[in-house]
């Protein structure tokens, strides 16, 4: 059987028997979701790229010991708790959420890297994704929890339910509340979100 088609608990048996390989096979296959977790929730590339290294150093860490892992098939909700507690850490060590501004050095726009837009659209497309950010932080926690893990992060339904802690229903229920407060909003305020 080809590695690549192994279990997450299959390979991380294997990593904690000595099979160092297997440990890249698990960051390549959930880097992506993982960072985009944390990107999401920092908006920082600087500190997503620290914060995923710190992870995965805790992550070697406690299987490397065998503490604190029981695996229950949750290897990606696993690391993901892992990420928010550093988040979390890092957010009570700083005292304040980061807060990107355009510097002489920094512009927001430099971020943006789709040629084919030109710099009306590039102005619309950033203040469009600045003002759906700014809605969805005004959302009750646990549906702005659920909008980000799901379109910022890539997360399944299933994903978002076992890291949260609750049933996949409940997730869509969520979803579905955050989605309907959304347009609510939107329309309220007569805001243009171009396709």
């Amino acid at each position: 059987m080809a590695k690549s088609t192994l279990s997450d608990a299959i390979l991380v048996n294997n990593y904690i028997a000595g099979d160092e390989n297997s440990l890249a096979l698990l960051i390549d296959r959930h880097q992506s979701r993982i960072y985009g977790y944390i990107f999401s929730k920092v908006s920082d590339r600087d500190l997503t790229e620290d914060i995923f290294q710190e992870t995965f150093f805790k992550v070697i860490h406690t299987l490397k010991t065998k503490k604190f892992y029981n695996e229950e098939g949750k290897f990606l909700s696993w690391v993901l708790r892992i990420a928010s507690n550093l988040i979390i850490d890092k957010f009570r060590n700083d005292k304040k959420m980061p807060l990107k501004r355009d510097t002489e050095e920094f512009s927001i726009f430099s971020n943006i890297k789709d040629n084919s837009l030109d710099i009306e659209n590039k102005l619309i497309k950033n203040q469009v994704d600045i003002d759906l950010k700014m809605i969805i932080q005004k959302l009750p926690h646990d549906q702005k929890e659920v909008i980000m893990m799901r379109y910022y992060s890539n997360m399944s339904f299933k994903e978002i339910a076992d890291f949260t802690g609750v049933s996949v229903n409940t997730t869509l229920g969520r979803m579905r509340y955050a989605i309907t407060n959304l347009r609510k909003v939107i329309e309220k305020n007569k805001i243009y979100l171009p396709s």
